[in-house]
């Protein structure tokens, strides 16, 4: 955070200093996990569901926090407030305001985040200090504790902004001001919360109708509602997409290994990149970096250089793990039916080229709403439609429920229903050398474990 002293702290969110000298100065960030409180740090006491971060003051300050915010009183150093959550996001907006030589760069959309924003802080970190978050912190609480990561120093901060109502975004981009904001594409994810893909998209572009008049709007052209997100606005809009109408595309499209190589084009010019990251989604993702990146005058080849070289720095997204020579793609963190779609259909490229067998282990998609049973059995008709060999439903039966009423010829795919994880793993033997398996589910349903399980399970088999 930017110096500033406890008295100002005390003024900007109407608090109460507790052993605190006014006139003194701190550089502190916040955390919220009195696990990593260390020195340089301050203990944000956040009342949640399950847990009163009052219990945890004291082993934050054991562990080096320079102070306390709470809603309660404390006999260490601390800034009693009303709202400790509130508290945070006042401070980030004053914060934020000091910072003027920052530039911040909202993204938003269904699916790709954070991937997105793995690459633009791989590309941006060449030119300037970057903050951006090591994980998803991107609600009404990880803004603020972001932004309040950022000091003087920083010339970038990346901003994820996702969305359980309408209002949010607009609630997050008026903390973060973004200079940039990117949408990337309108899905599918939190249909049963929003109602209808038109509401996602209403909420998707409050981030481009936050922009202030010198903002850059980054849309994708992957969706009929994302491209449209400026019309009437002041703005200076770049398209991404695979199009020849889009700014930034991508062009001469090729597959190798399950990694997508194509001829990024810009007002600049034309340069190959060659992806690290497994799955043709990916170069929506890409895309989506090359064009913040444009708008921000980073050249072309250093953008096409940095995309070449970025690996996953975020766990469980199509992460492949390569054991006695069975290939586990580990794409655990989220699932809605634009990802599984595309993670499928990485699986049966990668399959096909190695000459083993597809194996998916698929697991429940969350917060569809009353799309829910259709978009699962979807999910499930486009597995065997592209040549999914083995098709593992787990915990639900929707994947695979139509498919076994009708005829599936010898040879096709075959299908499985387990209960849950640990009867799924009685299909280990029937693994080969050669093979590939994909595990994918809605994070709740918590296949990370799933992977580890099956790891084990390959190697026992293996001694």
């Amino acid at each position: 955070m930017i110096p500033i002293t406890f008295g100002e702290i005390a003024k900007i969110v109407n608090g109460e200093l507790l052993n605190l000298a006014p006139d003194t100065s701190t550089s502190a960030f916040p955390v919220i996990d009195s696990r990593k409180a260390r020195k340089g740090t301050f203990f944000a006491a956040f009342v949640g569901e399950n847990l009163n971060g009052h219990d945890f003051v004291e082993a934050a300050m054991k562990n080096g926090a320079e102070f306390a915010l709470v809603s309660k009183r404390v006999d260490c150093e601390a800034i009693l407030v009303q709202d400790v959550q509130e508290a945070l996001a006042t401070l980030a907006r004053e914060v934020r305001k000091r910072l003027k030589s920052l530039t911040t760069i909202g993204i938003t959309g269904s699916q790709g985040k954070t991937t997105t924003k793995d690459l633009l802080g791989h590309i941006l970190s060449t030119y300037g200090q970057v903050v951006s978050p090591e994980e998803s912190l991107n609600n009404e609480l990880g803004v603020p504790l972001l932004i309040l990561r950022c000091t003087e120093e920083t010339k970038y901060c990346i901003v994820e902004m996702g969305a359980r109502h309408e209002g949010d975004i607009a609630y997050l981009s008026e903390i973060a001001k973004p200079n940039v904001g990117l949408v990337l594409s309108v899905g599918k994810a939190h249909l049963g919360e929003f109602g209808s893909r038109e509401v996602i998209a209403k909420t998707k572009s409050e981030l481009i109708r936050g922009l202030g008049i010198e903002g850059i709007a980054v849309l994708g052209s992957y969706d009929e509602f994302t491209p449209k997100m400026a019309d009437g606005l002041n703005l200076k809009v770049i398209s991404f997409g695979e199009t020849s109408a889009c700014k930034v595309r991508a062009a001469d499209i090729e597959v190798r290994e399950g990694r997508a190589h194509f001829d990024l084009v810009t007002p600049e010019g034309r340069t190959p990149v060659s992806l690290q990251l497994l799955g043709l989604h990916q170069i929506a993702n890409a895309l989506g970096a090359a064009a913040v990146s444009t708008a921000l005058g980073i050249p072309l080849e250093s953008i096409a250089a940095a995309l070449s070289t970025a690996e996953v720095s975020s766990k469980w997204r199509m992460e492949m793990i390569e054991k006695n020579e069975l290939l586990i793609i580990n794409d655990s963190y989220n699932a809605n039916p634009e990802s599984m779609a595309a993670a499928l259909r990485t699986l049966a490229l990668i399959a096909q080229e190695r000459g083993g067998v597809s194996w998916v282990f698929l697991g429940k998609m969350h917060e569809l709403g009353a799309s829910s049973e259709a978009e699962h059995q979807a999910i499930g008709r486009l597995a065997t439609e592209i040549g999914i060999d083995q098709i593992v439903s787990i915990g639900t039966k929707e994947f695979v429920s139509d498919l076994a009423a009708e005829e599936i010829s010898e040879g096709e795919s075959q299908l499985h229903f387990f209960p849950n994880r640990e009867a799924a793993l009685s299909m280990i033997p029937n693994f080969a050398k050669g093979d590939v398996v994909l595990v994918k589910a809605s994070r709740a349903e918590e296949f990370n474990l799933l992977v580890d399980e099956i790891v084990l399970g390959w190697e026992a088999l293996a001694k």
